[in-house]
């Protein structure tokens, strides 16, 4: 079995630390698709250094991107756990900010397997990570959910049963993005060089047409979304974000992200409109203040 999955749950958390400056910032926005438009003060704001603001979710890419120094190379690297990047996708993902994220930075990272689920065909890992700054003060928290196709069946817990509950209404909001064509290429120099966002024939074994858009960057292209369009623009204002991953983005789609809001809760789901309305994100919610 290529999971061990008490050796997994066993391990001591690996902990490093990393740091990021206003370039890792500004190419992570850029590779959500972000500054098509230069001459949109609102848009420049999050591609140029002057009064630069960070997206929260650059969290999940912090000491990865350009500033990380060596080229970060592809791969699962977690104890007890050693499978195919082409049997693994990205099944959900949350996010709790706990103080906004300075456009340059440093912190400490622990990150551990918080618990390995059993669906039968397939396997769950549920990895979490923390983020402190220097002070020892909580930055963020993070919580990814990856699918492992044919490493299920070891007779485990299959993990929580969750439900997808929908206002039955009209949403508030229709939020419309754009991707571009090369937002993938442009989006993996943020550090995940999984060749299934880059390469025609490893996607192709993969089971895709052609390369696909990263599932964080969905999450970000919604985020992003969201936060001009419902926060006022202020990302100190997005305390908590999770998703289920429904489906596949490929570089040039649209994503359409319905929202609803019920105070400091927002509702969200994502759909393709290029391909008839295909779920993107799903069980999606944001707790935010203000």
């Amino acid at each position: 079995m290529a999971i061990d999955v008490k050796a997994a749950l066993a391990a001591d958390p690996a902990v490093r630390e990393l740091s990021w400056t206003e370039r890792d910032v500004m190419l992570y926005h850029l590779g959500l698709g972000v500054g098509e438009n230069t001459r949109d003060p609102a848009e420049l704001r999050w591609v140029y250094e002057k009064n630069l603001r960070v997206l929260p979710t650059f969290a999940l890419v912090a000491g990865q991107g350009i500033s990380a120094g060596d080229v970060p190379q592809a791969g699962l690297s977690l104890p007890g756990i050693d499978i195919d990047l082409r049997t693994i996708l990205h099944g959900g993902q949350s996010l709790t900010v706990h103080a906004p994220i300075p456009a340059s930075g440093w912190a400490r990272v622990s990150s551990r397997v918080a618990d390995v689920w059993d669906k039968g065909k397939a396997a769950v890992i549920v990895l979490e990570q923390t983020a402190t700054d220097s002070g020892g003060n909580p930055l963020w928290t993070t919580g990814m959910q990856i699918w492992a196709r044919d490493e299920g069946g070891f007779g485990g817990s299959p993990g929580p049963e969750s439900v997808a509950t929908m206002p039955d209404r009209e949403p508030d909001r229709v939020l419309v993005s754009r991707t571009g064509t090369a937002q993938a290429l442009l989006y993996r120099l943020s550090g995940d060089l999984n060749p299934l966002h880059a390469d025609p024939e490893f996607a192709a074994a993969a089971g895709f047409e052609r390369p696909i858009l990263h599932g964080l960057a969905s999450y970000g292209v919604v985020c992003k979304a969201v936060v001009d369009g419902m926060l006022d623009g202020d990302p100190t204002r997005l305390r908590h974000y999770a998703v289920r991953f429904a489906g596949s983005l490929y570089p040039g789609d649209t994503v359409e992200t319905a929202v609803w809001q019920e105070g400091d809760r927002l509702t969200l789901r994502a759909t393709c409109p290029d391909r008839a309305g295909q779920p993107v994100l799903t069980q999606a919610t944001m707790e935010v203040t203000g």
